[in-house]
């Protein structure tokens, strides 16, 4: 029994997206060689976004990253409205193989109180 759960703890916290908060998250994006995804709606998207992400919604995001292929080394930063979202793309991201994805902890609208950057 011990065994088992020394395991599922492991494969856990090998695996688990990490949720940052907004200004981690920004700090993060500022960084080089990140790949920043909005996984919103496109009109959600054009009602402002964090400068530099790539709209990929989440309804077509398992058809357009194609199984994750190129994706396990790379910092993946996802985000959305309010965290849902994101979370289930992070999970997506991690079934594929990525290994160090973040997820912005209380999406776009945490972004937004704290006054960070967006772009239109």
């Amino acid at each position: 029994m011990r065994t088992l759960f020394v395991f599922l703890f492991l494969t856990v916290t090998l695996f688990a997206y990490t949720d940052l908060d907004a200004k981690s998250f920004y700090k993060l994006a500022q960084q080089k060689d990140v790949i920043l995804l909005d996984v919103r709606t496109p009109q959600e998207y054009l009602e402002g976004h964090i400068p530099g992400a790539n709209l990929i919604p989440l309804q077509l995001f398992r058809y357009l990253f194609l199984g994750g292929k190129g994706i396990a080394d790379k910092r993946i930063l996802v985000y959305c409205h309010s965290g849902n979202r994101s979370v289930e793309a992070s999970k997506m991201l991690e079934s594929w193989g990525a290994k160090r994805v973040y997820n912005l902890k209380y999406g776009i609208l945490d972004w937004k109180k704290r006054s960070l950057p967006l772009q239109k």
